[in-house]
This record gives structure tokens, sequence and C-alpha cells, in this order.
């Protein structure tokens, strides 16, 4: 049975440029692709954005579209540009300047999962790669392009929410020695990707629920935010990181018995991140 590229979940009435996606919530993985690789059930899931899919699932009914892909990230990573193919893993594709996610295994067809395991037996074909891109990629990108577009014209802006998590173990070396952690990491580029007043507004969402909100460090957002930040041109891209540690256990990926307490607050974070896209017109004016 063939499957989705994607699912779009629209609301009854959409009163919001906001947009939500998820790229790495995607766990349909294929026999024909269980049959190749060297990983077990729980290593080869463990590059997925696990459960952020349900973290967001109330969007559509504050207003706004949520859209996720359905193929997993060590399958296809839909953050990654088509061209970023890995000649360490993909026949007949040359070596070019040095991109050091494909040097990391981390393309858009990745080789590795977490923590640096590969994937595969041996390399997998050019063709290969291109249908995977064809079949999954494309239609992605299109219908969140196709989502962005319309917010545009329907209030003048379009601002997207790049849903993704984060292990724990990413957080260890951010900010003083003994400070919290971040529970949040938004990335924008450092304020490349998306107007200021509109990460300050998110990031006050977030810290409004009592969760503490870093900007750009560890990550600073990759090939979705770069792709679609467009500020000038009044699409914004913010990719938001929620630290799995708060939600799930990420050795067994599983959700914890904290999920639902979690899933409630966010659920308001939600609710003010869709009020931002009710659209202030003196804002995307003045931008």
């Amino acid at each position: 049975m063939l499957i989705a590229p994607y699912h779009l979940a629209r609301p009854a009435a959409r009163t919001t440029s906001v947009v939500f996606a998820s790229p790495h919530s995607g766990r349909n993985y294929p026999a024909s692709f269980l049959s190749r690789i060297v990983l077990d059930g729980n290593q080869i899931r463990s590059s997925e954005d696990a459960f952020v899919d349900l973290l967001y699932a109330v969007a559509p009914d504050h207003g706004a579209p949520f859209l996720t892909a359905s193929a997993p990230r060590a399958y296809l990573d839909l953050n990654r540009g088509p061209d970023e193919l890995d000649p360490a893993l993909i026949e007949e594709v040359r070596r070019s300047a040095h991109n050091p996610r494909l040097a990391s295994g981390l393309g858009v067809i990745p080789r590795v999962v977490a923590n640096g395991r590969q994937i595969y037996r041996g390399k997998i074909t050019l063709a290969e790669a291109h249908e995977r891109i064809a079949r999954f990629w494309r239609p992605y990108h299109d219908q969140l392009q196709t989502l962005l577009d319309e917010a545009i014209n329907d209030f003048g802006e379009a601002i997207l929410i790049d849903c993704h998590s984060m292990p724990h173990e990413a957080l260890e070396n951010v900010g003083p020695p003994g400070a919290p952690r971040p529970d949040i990491v938004l990335g924008d580029r450092f304020g490349a990707t998306a107007a200021a007043p509109i990460v300050e507004q998110i990031e006050a969402a977030f810290g409004s629920a009592g969760l503490r909100v870093a900007r750009n460090m560890p990550f600073a957002g990759a090939f979705i935010a770069q792709h679609y930040g467009r500020p000038s041109r009044q699409q914004h891209a913010i990719q938001v990181e929620i630290d799995r540690g708060l939600y799930m256990n990420e050795r067994t990926l599983e959700p914890t018995k904290d999920f639902d307490a979690f899933k409630a607050i966010l659920d308001g974070v939600i609710a003010e991140l869709v009020a931002i896209g009710r659209v202030d017109k003196q804002r995307v004016a003045a931008e």
C-alpha cells in the first residue's frame, strides 16, 4: 500500500497567518527499507521527532493548518535540500565542496541516525534517492509553500512554526555551567529568517507558560528555516525545538507520565502562537 507523502490538517475556518509543520515526526517505515538496514526498531527511530505531531495536533482547533510528514527522517530528511546527496551512501554522486552535514552522514538521504550509527549495509542507487525525493520531499515542500502563499494572500504575511524536538543531551553545554538548561530553542538563523517582533512574541508565548527559552544555540535552523524565511517578503520562518526529556523516554521511545500535562501546557502556547498571526496590520505595514 502506498504511503501518502504527508498529512494536512486544515482548520474549519482559517483565522491566522501562522502555519505549523512537522517534517521529522513521520514514522511509516517501508518494509523494503527495513529489510536493508543494520539497526533494530528503536535504533532506527532515534532520529524521529517522536510525538511532535501529537503535541501540536490542537493547532487546527485554533484556526491554523498543520502539515506533518509521513516519511521518517531516517528514510528521507525533509529539512535538507534535495541536492544534499551523500557520495558515501549514494552511488554515482560525485564529491563536491565540503558540506559538514554530508560529512556527518546527514544529507537528504541520511547515512546515519543519532550518535553516528550507520543505517545501511551498503550503498543505494542514485535512482532510488531521486525516487524518494520525488515521492515524499517535493510533495511536502510544494504543500508547505502553498500554505504560506495562502497565508500571504489572505493575511498579508505568513509565519511558519517549524516544529521539532531535540535530545535532552544536546542541551548539556548550553549556557553557563550550572545554569538551568533551556526547554525550548528558537532558531531564526540569528535574525535572518523572521522579523524580530515576531520572534519576541513567540519567545514570550513559551516563556509565559513557564518554559525556559534560548535562541539559536545549539540549533539555529536548517534548510527549512533558511529556505522559507524571507521576512522582507512578509514570509517568516522560526524553528522550534522542544526538549524531548519533558514528555518522553528517549531510550524506550515512549511517552512518560508527564506527556498529557506537558501537552496541556503546549496547547495554551499554541493558542498564543496562533494569535500572533491574527493580523496586526500596523506591524505588517511597518516591516
